[in-house]
């Protein structure tokens, strides 16, 4: 199974979105997701600030900010 990581932080409308792609997207091709906020860890806030949310499926960032849907799903396929 593919290891997705869903990075993401509080108060956030375009992670909520995301969040709902995801879930829809699982509902065709079943696979888990690790939700993690960024604003635990200094490295990842470093990171991701200003591109959250980030989608990384194996340790790849898939899509991020506005989420593309085809593009996760290409990749969880």
């Amino acid at each position: 199974m593919k290891n997705v990581i869903f990075y993401s932080k509080e108060n956030c409308s375009l992670c909520d979105k995301g969040l709902a792609i995801l879930q829809d997207i699982q509902k065709d091709i079943p696979f888990e997701y690790e939700i993690v906020d960024i604003y635990q860890d200094d490295q990842l806030l470093e990171l991701y600030q200003i591109m959250i949310p980030v989608v990384k499926i194996d340790n790849e960032v898939v899509s991020y900010g506005i989420l593309e849907k085809d593009a996760i799903r290409k990749r969880l396929l």
